[in-house]
C-alpha cells in the first residue's frame, strides 16, 4: 500500500438553480477548476439543506419548484485551492466554502 499523500479538499456549497450568466454556478466552477488544472472535482446533489439565511433548499419528487442543495468538492494542494478561491469572486450564489486536510490513498492516474 502506498503511503497516504496529504492534500486538501475544498467544499463549495450552493444550489442547483444558482446561475452565472447563461450557465449554472456549478458548471462555471467545475469549468474553471479544470482550466486552472486542479487535480479533480465532483458535484454532489443533496436532498435537503438550509443556509445561514434559513432558506431551505430541497429536491421535489416531480421537479416542480426543485432547487436542491449542491456541494462541489475539489481536491489539490492547499495553496492552489486558496489561490483558485480568489478566481470565484465574481460569482453570486455561493454559500459556505470549507477547506480541510485529507489523506489520499490512491489515484486513478497512477493505477493505469
Amino acid at each position: 500500500m502506498q503511503k497516504p499523500q496529504q492534500i486538501s479538499l475544498m467544499r463549495i456549497y450552493t444550489d442547483e438553480a444558482a446561475m452565472h450568466g447563461d450557465e449554472t454556478v456549478v458548471t462555471t466552477i467545475i469549468d474553471r477548476a479544470r482550466s486552472y488544472g486542479l487535480r479533480g472535482g465532483t458535484v454532489l446533489k443533496g436532498i435537503l439543506g438550509f443556509s445561514s439565511s434559513s432558506i431551505v433548499h430541497e429536491h421535489h419528487a416531480f421537479g416542480i419548484g426543485d432547487n436542491p442543495p449542491v456541494v462541489i468538492e475539489i481536491i489539490d494542494a492547499r495553496a492552489r485551492l486558496e489561490d483558485f478561491y480568489t478566481q470565484l469572486d465574481d460569482l453570486r450564489g455561493i454559500g459556505l466554502v470549507s477547506l480541510e486536510k485529507v489523506d489520499v490513498l490512491t489515484r486513478a492516474a497512477e493505477q493505469k
